[in-house]
């Protein structure tokens, strides 16, 4: 559905019960507020009374949608009630602390605490329920954080213009009857000194994307707080920006990319706060003068599908797309995942009848383990991400391009992430959902990651650039999916290294055929491959030409081939967890003293080991069509499918499997069996104004065009002529031909 007609559905209602029910978290409920303290004119104090009430619903979901004496509301309501007692019978203001444990700044911890308390003044079940001497403290604390802190704070700017105002704001929102008019004046002052409108002005900087959207949360909670129309309204316009489709920088792209700090895959990150930030602000505005109606804001609906729910597998948010906190903490990717599941469901409200019922069932699906999820492929061509799924499994590929960060680190997080972006391949079976959960990143080898092919030249924590400031030269990035397979290639370039390689993935029914060509380093050291590294003690069993983990999957790895295997424990951060580690070593050097090397190798996930053994011993499954610095492709005649990535074109691409390309490019070719057969294209590289593609097999005719198709030539040979290929963003293009020669 477009955006205009979108539009005509944004028209939120109040939250689902089945946001509380279905996630059960304190974190999704809402507190009662009592009448606004600011100087409200009588024209507009009604509806400031309605944004202080529907910020409770929709934030933290009361009163309405939960049972306080039904477990396990009960035991948490109890909790929090507890926690913000302590925190009241500890307060000992000083002018270096609020409590004696957490000196100033505190920026995190002090308002944090303030919020809780303030949650636990106006929610039920707390035993503090509306309690005066909780609310006075709650008011209290604020102005002390004012005084002494948050009016002279320094340090990171997300600290003073997001995060401390948003905390400290809601606590006031919430305790609202227990804050005089002054102390109100001063929070709104020290807000209105590091959140000034003019911070709104200008779409660039840190404020774009979800940083946006936190701005105009911010805001809001100030227009909320001071009884301020105009700020109310800013609140609202200037979420704008952020709705239309963008070609480069922060935000959607039609592929369904989620970009942030310029470079950075992050729907895991920053796209999942921009989501939860969207839907609350939609559900907050609703029927007031600055509900938010702009036609373009249908694309937040369109990212459900489009930009969130591929990255989402068993209820937790791979980690291909979570940037620098892959590794703040275990199961970082399963909150990360319910914070998304929250938002669809909130956006579900503004959504037509079946996107409503499809998306509910999505997220019942993601918290009931081992469900069944749409099969197929999707490939983002704009952020180097690909996710395949089949029946009982799933794999995903990071990879780093000339317009996407190998990898971010910052504010001292993921310092050791180098190789995320060298063309790590994640896979997930039946079962084995927390892989990478589970203490993944502390204590796997950074460099072997699974799936890459790196120099082994030791790094320092944080190499390269911050904030994704690591992209390499690599133009050819991406490739080209019907859907259903798909060949995806990287040009990989190493990071601060002289490596540079060839990589494709081709993606099947029960398997990734992985090729690499035009391996050369001049780094003094040994290149490797890394076919998988496993977090696992199951049994690794290595036969003739294939291996197989128990309980995971098997790998088969051709003649001429040395397959090196460890088995260790690694420990970091005090825990220990084991390892099965799986890797080609091409030596020190390679494409120097010798030719560049290469390898194959398939992933067969969820395969048993007699499967594994038994598609060793068939090489005739896959066939290679051709493993160059020109050009990388496949045939499997049992599944029709030949694909091929043209790194070169013309008469240096040369043919693979009866295919030809003008120029680079990746193409897909899949026989459906029924006497017809889908051609597939892309241009990675966003370079192309016309690319021929030509097809040795007798073509009667085309059945489905592609808008792009300029010419089409059929007979003994089909021929496809494609223009403007080069503003797709790297998209597919798709042709159906009907297979034979014409007898008209």
């Amino acid at each position: 559905m477009k955006g205009r007609d979108r539009a005509d559905n944004l028209r939120v209602k109040g939250p689902s019960r089945r946001l509380f029910l279905q996630l059960g978290g304190l974190a999704a409920l809402a507190v009662a507020c009592a009448a606004p303290r600011e100087k409200a004119t009588p024209e507009n104090a009604g509806t400031f009374i309605l944004l202080r009430r529907r910020w409770r619903e929709v934030t933290l979901g009361w009163p309405g949608t939960f049972d306080p004496e039904r477990e396990p509301y009960r035991t948490r309501l109890a909790r929090l009630g507890a926690q913000a007692a302590r925190h009241r019978d500890a307060m000992t203001p000083t002018r270096r602390s609020l409590w004696p444990d957490l000196p100033f700044p505190s920026l995190d911890a002090t308002p944090a605490r303030l919020r809780a308390m303030a949650r636990a003044y106006a929610l039920p079940g707390t035993g503090l329920t509306a309690e005066p001497g909780l609310g006075t403290a709650v008011a209290a604390g604020v102005e002390h954080y004012v005084r002494h802190v948050y009016a002279e704070q320094t340090g990171n700017w997300w600290d003073w213009r997001i995060g401390t105002p948003r905390a400290l704001l809601d606590a006031a929102v919430l305790a609202a009857p227990h804050l005089t008019d002054t102390q109100v004046s001063a929070l709104c002052e020290a807000v209105d000194t590091f959140v000034p409108d003019s911070r709104l002005d200008d779409y660039e900087g840190n404020s774009t994307g979800a940083n946006r959207v936190d701005l105009c949360t911010v805001t809001l909670l100030r227009a909320i707080a001071g009884g301020d129309p105009g700020r109310a309204a800013l609140a609202a316009s200037a979420l704008s920006p952020v709705f239309p489709y963008v070609t480069e920088g922060d935000g959607f792209y039609r592929d369904g990319s989620f970009i942030q700090h310029g470079s950075v895959a992050y729907q895991g990150g920053y796209g999942a706060v921009l989501l939860t930030g969207l839907a609350t602000l939609f559900a907050v505005l609703r029927g007031t003068p600055w509900e938010i109606t702009d036609p373009a804001a249908g694309t937040v609906l369109d990212a459900v599908d489009r930009a969130f729910a591929p990255f989402v597998h068993d209820g937790a948010c791979m980690d291909l797309v979570r940037g620098r906190g892959i590794d703040r903490r275990s199961y970082g990717d399963h909150r990360r995942g319910r914070e998304i599941a929250a938002a669809v469901l909130l956006l579900a409200e503004t959504a037509p009848d079946a996107e409503r019922a499809r998306w509910r069932a999505m997220v019942k699906g993601w918290a009931v383990r081992d469900t069944a999820e749409p099969t197929g492929h999707r490939l983002f061509p704009m952020s180097a991400r690909a996710v395949h799924r089949r029946p009982g499994w799933c794999a995903a590929v990071s990879m780093a391009s000339s317009r996407v960060a190998h990898y971010e680190h910052g504010n001292g997080e993921n310092l050791r992430g180098w190789h995320t972006g060298s063309g790590m391949l994640y896979w997930w079976t039946t079962g084995q959902g927390d892989q990478y959960s589970d203490s993944f990143w502390p204590t796997v080898d950074p460099y072997r990651l699974p799936g890459t092919t790196v120099s082994t030249r030791r790094l320092p924590d944080g190499a390269g650039g911050g904030w994704g400031d690591t992209r390499p030269p690599a133009e050819w990035v991406g490739g080209t999916t019907d859907g259903v397979c798909a060949a995806v290639g990287q040009h990989l370039f190493g990071l601060e290294s002289t490596l540079e390689a060839f990589k494709s993935w081709f993606f099947l029914d029960d398997a990734v055929v992985c090729l690499g060509a035009g391996i050369a380093c001049r780094d003094g050291l040994p290149v490797e491959t890394v076919v998988d590294n496993r977090r696992a003690g199951a049994r690794l069993t290595v036969g003739t030409g294939w291996a197989h983990l128990d309980g995971h999957g098997g790998y088969v790895v051709p003649a001429g081939q040395s397959l090196r295997t460890l088995r260790e424990d690694r420990t970091a951060a005090g825990v220990t967890r084991p390892y099965a580690t799986l890797w080609l070593d091409h030596g020190v050097d390679p494409g120097m003293d010798s030719g560049a090397a290469g390898y194959v190798y398939h992933l067969m996930p969820g395969a048993g080991p007699a499967e594994t053994a038994a598609r060793a011993a068939d090489p005739g499954w896959a066939r290679v069509l051709a493993n160059t610095s020109a050009q990388q492709g496949i045939e499997v005649p049992s599944l029709g499918v030949t694909a091929v990535n043209f790194w070169t074109g013309g008469r240096a691409g040369g043919r693979a499997g009866g295919l030809t390309a003008s120029d680079p490019c990746a193409v897909l070719v899949r026989d459906l069996g029924d006497g017809t057969a889908t051609v597939t294209v892309a241009d990675p590289r966003r370079a192309l104004d016309e690319l021929t593609v030509t097809w040795d097999r007798p073509v009667a005719g085309v059945t489905r065009g592609h808008p792009l198709l300029r010419r089409v030539e059929t007979g003994a040979r089909l021929a496809l002529t494609f223009g403007g290929l080069a503003d797709q963003q790297g998209a597919s293009c798709q042709v159906i031909v009907r297979l034979g020669v014409s007898t008209a």
